[in-house]
């Protein structure tokens, strides 16, 4: 963070067409700036002027820069709409109330007019700084996609990512430089896709495929890679409807096993945050795997004992713990973890577990479950029922910071 911070900072927002659409506020904070910063292409858009000092981000970005312009006015260049995956929301908690944001017009904004898609009929996923496996988690027969990407090759990589997860006959259209005099389109399905595609561009999305998950908890076993340390479908509903995800917040995955209750919690909610600690690294590996093909790429694995790691993690709103509860001090260090409010579910399937867990039930309270799930299967010509291993379920919530 900057030691010493501008009396102003604007970020204003530029289309592709450049000084020719700012609005004339825009113009006036421009115009009147002592210093004005942007990326080589943002600066190349702007009128002459000797008076003014410009300079171009760092490579890589650091805004340590906005400390050699303390106590003057500094524009910011930002394309369209700052607030919008921009340098607006870097910026804010470094600047304060010193921040002031003139948006131009969104390329969200015009890719849809251009699509004729409304707001609420579209789904939009950034991929600037992030994996463009986040495109997975919004697959749905006939939902409409606006991916914002961060080079001229995102296209063709999001074409094969569609293309393997079955979704080969989504037609994509390549938006480029929206906005400007020389603003271009290119259509095609994805699984054929060839085109070449200017480097600024919004890629839309017209699904066509089939159904490959579920937002609500319960995905099918067989949707993740695993070698037996799975939280089954029913239990994983069963916990996560006990978790209870809620944007923005925090869960630890305990001896996480496959991934699965945080892969799910993350599918609840494009904001919501996860670490799976596994001590196990093959199957951390096998998590980040899972992550990534059911389209949570940013689930944080780490490889480790879980009372070793857990001390060094943020404070979570979620715990859960697949395995290992009769490790000497875990739920507690688990109940003294979670933030006031928190959600802690605990599974067991040995005696000793459920001895563990009948304990925390009596001194703290919350709620015990016993679950047994039985799934018919062939018995010689007939059908009998095949009974799952009992899983005693402890869950509670804290109330306070005590």
């Amino acid at each position: 963070m900057p030691a010493s911070l501008p009396s102003r900072v604007s970020v204003v927002g530029l289309g592709a067409d450049g000084w020719a659409g700012l609005g004339e506020v825009a113009r006036v904070r421009v115009a009147g700036a002592d210093v004005v910063i942007g990326s080589t292409r943002q600066v190349a858009l702007l009128p002459g002027d000797d008076a003014q000092q410009r300079q171009v981000w760092p490579s890589p970005l650091s805004y340590d820069l906005l400390a050699d312009h303390a106590d003057r006015d500094v524009v910011v260049l930002a394309s369209g709409d700052p607030l919008l995956s921009g340098i607006a929301t870097a910026l804010r908690p470094l600047v304060g109330d010193r921040l002031e944001v003139l948006p131009a017009v969104s390329s969200v904004a015009l890719a849809r007019a251009r699509m004729r898609w409304s707001a609420e009929e579209t789904a939009v996923v950034t991929t600037v700084g992030r994996r463009l496996e986040l495109v997975v988690r919004e697959l749905a027969p006939g939902r409409r996609i606006l991916v914002l990407t961060s080079g001229a090759g995102t296209p063709a990589d999001l074409a094969t990512l569609l293309t393997d997860a079955g979704y080969g006959a989504s037609r994509l259209t390549v938006l480029g430089d929206l906005g400007a005099a020389h603003e271009s389109r290119v259509e095609g399905p994805a699984a054929d896709w060839s085109a070449a595609s200017p480097a600024l561009h919004v890629v839309a999305v017209e699904c066509v495929g089939p159904v490959v998950g579920s937002w609500v908890a319960g995905l099918p076993d067989d949707a993740y890679e695993h070698d037996g340390q799975l939280t089954k479908r029913d239990l994983r509903a069963s916990a996560l409807a006990r978790l209870a995800p809620q944007p923005g917040q925090l869960l630890w995955d305990l001896g996480a096993g496959a991934g699965s209750v945080g892969i799910e919690w993350l599918r609840a909610h494009p904001t919501c945050r996860a670490h799976a600690v596994e001590r196990d690294p093959a199957r951390a590996e096998r998590i980040g795997r899972n992550a990534a093909r059911l389209g949570v790429p940013g689930l944080e694995v780490v490889v480790g004992d879980a009372l070793d790691v857990v001390p060094g993690l943020p404070r979570p709103h979620a715990i859960f713990v697949g395995g290992g509860a009769t490790a000497p001090g875990l739920l507690d260090a688990c109940r003294e973890h979670l933030a006031p409010g928190g959600r802690l579910v605990v599974h067991g399937v040995t005696l000793e577990t459920e001895q563990v867990l009948a304990a925390a039930y009596a001194e703290h309270g919350g709620e015990l479950v016993r679950v047994a799930v039985e799934t018919a299967a062939p018995i010689g010509s007939f059908t009998g029922w095949t009974p799952a291993r009992a899983v005693t379920q402890w869950a509670w919530t804290k109330q306070d910071d005590r």
